[in-house]
């Protein structure tokens, strides 16, 4: 038995504390709580930190993706290429913007959207393909990339799980027309609430996000396009200028973790999902079994807690039956074999010692690759 509960994450606020109190102080002393100064010093520190020369802030990161995708001029009858594996907000934003979801199978190893099977999905009707870096890993956006431009299709990447990451060493989020960021507070980089934000290098498309964002307003009581309602409030944002700071440091012991669990994982029972891309920010760190309610349970009585990310495949969510998705079967046997283990930044070297000769006592009756 562990001598103490190991949580799969902890989001009280620990060296960030005086700077996150600090700037709740200042938003609250001003008494301006929607889209002030606080967010556009956010929109600008997070472009500069994430390599971009616009961020537009949002209320999700769903929201970012679907006003990219509205502000594309993606619409109803149009279809857009995505994943079968990730949170299903990542579909649901296609939704939103009118359009149809399209799902292409993962690559078995990377478990991100496999850019062969993107190729084989466009149809007459496709205006753009969203891939999702999944768990902090980039998708393979060279050989997407390169997908996209032989087809003339727009691309808008899903970053909500991909603070600071890069992909063949370039930035996640510049290699489309924008990048979408979500800071739930379980984030790399969270708020205290929800929030999101889009990056482009596209002046005239930032500038129609911000519209859009703030019900297609060009000025106060002037709406030019029917927007929505969606934008980052000033505490969520003082507070993520005051976290932004420390998100490289974060990153870097994200990272050290994972590499710990690499090398105390070896010839354990279970697979490890690879690292394809040493650009990967280990928003979580998965593993795969095909035993996975026994490992689940094995550890949680050792007073470990672990999470499945993601259970179900999207085309099998109900609420994406309308779009009569196709079924992805190695996206399937992936939900059936993942489980996310602890990782954070403020969790202990010896936990993750102690986590994997947990797993090494596990007795699983065939190891997953």
């Amino acid at each position: 038995m562990t001598a103490r509960r190991i949580p799969f994450l902890s989001l009280a606020p620990r060296e960030d504390a005086p700077s996150v109190r600090s700037a709740i102080d200042r938003v609250i002393e001003r008494g301006w709580f929607v889209l002030g100064p606080e967010v556009e010093a956010f929109e600008q520190e997070f472009a500069v930190a994430s390599g971009a020369n616009h961020a537009v802030g949002v209320g999700t990161g769903t929201d970012a993706l679907a006003l990219s995708l509205r502000a594309l001029g993606i619409s109803a009858g149009d279809e857009v290429i995505t994943t079968p594996l990730s949170a299903a907000y990542s579909a649901l934003a296609i939704l939103m913007a009118g359009a149809r979801p399209v799902f292409a199978d993962i690559d078995p190893a990377r478990l991100t959207i496999d850019p062969e099977r993107v190729a084989d999905a466009i149809g007459p009707r496709t205006r753009a393909i969203l891939p999702v870096h999944l768990y902090g890993q980039a998708a393979d956006m060279t050989a997407i990339a390169a997908v996209a431009a032989r087809h003339h299709l727009a691309i808008v990447e899903d970053c909500c799980q991909a603070h600071l990451s890069t992909a063949a060493g370039r930035p996640v989020g510049s290699f489309g027309a924008a990048g979408a960021f979500s800071f739930y507070p379980t984030k790399n980089l969270g708020a205290l609430g929800d929030g999101g934000a889009i990056l482009t290098n596209d002046r005239a498309l930032a500038d129609r996000l911000r519209r859009l964002r703030n019900g297609g307003q060009t000025s106060r009581y002037h709406h030019q396009e029917p927007g929505i309602n969606s934008r980052l409030d000033e505490l969520q944002a003082a507070a993520l200028r005051a976290r932004l700071p420390f998100l490289p440091a974060w990153t870097a012991r994200r990272r050290a973790l994972a590499a710990r669990y690499r090398s105390a994982l070896a010839g354990s029972p279970i697979g490890l999902v690879p690292e394809q891309d040493p650009g990967h920010v280990y928003h979580l760190f998965v593993v795969r079994t095909n035993a996975r309610a026994d490992l689940q349970a094995h550890l949680a009585a050792r007073g470990i807690e672990t999470l499945i990310h993601y259970p179900v495949p999207i085309p099998r969510q109900p609420a994406l039956a309308a779009a009569d998705p196709r079924e992805c079967p190695i996206a399937t046997r992936a939900c059936d074999e993942i489980l996310s283990l602890p990782l954070y930044p403020a969790l202990h070297d010896a936990d993750v010692d102690t986590i994997a000769e947990a797993v090494h006592a596990f007795a699983s009756p065939t190891a997953v690759s």
